[in-house]
């Protein structure tokens, strides 16, 4: 047995710390040995990203619950990869033209949920920065880390990705099935201890759900350190809640401006729920005279503000079919072309 697994012979690494043997049988996570989903490269992170099966909690909302909720969802992806081939791989993958491209530097980890993985992590960049001098880590994390698996991640990572669901314990075991208070724990550690590898606190905005938690969690993060960036996030129907509604753009500027009201400096917010379509989506779809019908314009709408360059869609005869400029790295890019044109 490889000295970086012996640890989950009795896992304690998320604040469940349930002792399950993981060599043999899954704990809370469901997880034994780590399963890598895929690798991706991040534009918004400049990385090389690894994004990791199984999750300590089991939030309704998930918009990755075929990942989170692996193996119960029925979907299979890679599997364990040995640390040496993953390290490899992701070296490779830096050296590539669209890790330049965006300028990555960088791998990070994100799931599922990472902590439940630290061992294997720590093992994996301990190889890749043996040949890549400077290397960074990211991680993005739900918080819930046990006390010693907490100080091991921030030792790690360059930045961290903290995400909080809600403030209130009710509200969150409703939300993740855990409670509250490791999250809380170590959102104060990280805040007093390692305030420079902050990339991002982060809460998920869910209409009628955790709406009212938001001031409470920006009193909170403004208590310690009102220059925390904090940001709001609208949901994405998805999961269990794939029927229930997301937010408006209203209720996103809303709640930004209360949360700036508690005494924070740096608040932001993406995503929203329309309720119709976009004007500006309309006003490109009136100039397309070439098309017959305003479904079709409205389509070709969406591809030509990303960057479609043909009259009508036709990819097997477009001479850039095999390099399409009509592309998103990350879906969310759409909002910021949209809000490009609303500059100009």
């Amino acid at each position: 047995m490889e000295s970086w697994a012996e640890e989950l012979g009795s896992c304690r690494l998320c604040a469940w710390e349930c002792g399950a043997d993981r060599l043999r049988n899954g704990g809370v996570c469901r997880i034994k040995l780590p399963e890598v989903a895929y690798t991706s490269v991040s534009k918004a992170t400049k990385s090389v990203t690894v994004t990791f099966l199984g999750c300590c909690f089991r939030c309704i909302y998930c918009n990755a619950y075929r990942l989170s909720q692996y193996p119960d969802v029925g979907w299979y992806y890679r599997g364990a990869v040995p640390p040496e081939d993953l390290a490899r791989e992701l070296l490779d993958c830096l050296g590539s033209s669209k890790s330049k491209e965006v300028g990555a530097d960088a791998v990070n980890f994100t799931g599922g949920e990472p902590v439940i993985n630290l061992p294997y992590m720590e093992k994996v960049v301990s190889i890749m920065r043996r040949r890549f001098d400077g290397l960074r880590v990211g991680i993005a994390t739900n918080g819930f880390a046990s006390d010693k698996s907490f100080e091991r991640m921030i030792d790690l990572c360059s930045w961290m990705n903290f995400e909080m669901k809600a403030y209130d314990d009710e509200i969150h075991r409703a939300i993740t099935g855990a409670p509250v208070d490791p999250v809380l724990r170590n959102a104060e550690h990280l805040i007093s201890k390692a305030r420079s590898k902050i990339r991002v606190i982060r809460t998920v905005v869910i209409p009628e759900i955790n709406v009212s938690e938001v001031e409470k969690i920006a009193e909170f993060l403004a208590h310690l350190d009102t220059t925390v960036p904090y940001r709001l996030v609208g949901f994405r129907p998805n999961f269990l809640l794939y029927y229930h509604p997301g937010p408006t753009e209203s209720i996103m500027r809303r709640l930004a401006e209360k949360a700036k009201a508690k005494g924070l400096q740096n608040v932001s917010w993406s995503g929203y729920y329309p309720h119709g379509i976009s004007p500006l989506i309309r006003d490109i779809a009136n100039g397309m005279s070439q098309y017959r019908t305003h479904s079709a314009r409205i389509a070709h709408a969406y591809s030509a503000l990303a960057g479609c360059v043909s009259a009508q869609r036709n990819c097997g005869k477009c001479p850039q079919s095999n390099s399409c400029p009509s592309m998103l790295m990350e879906p969310w890019d759409m909002q910021d072309k949209l809000r490009k044109v609303e500059r100009e």
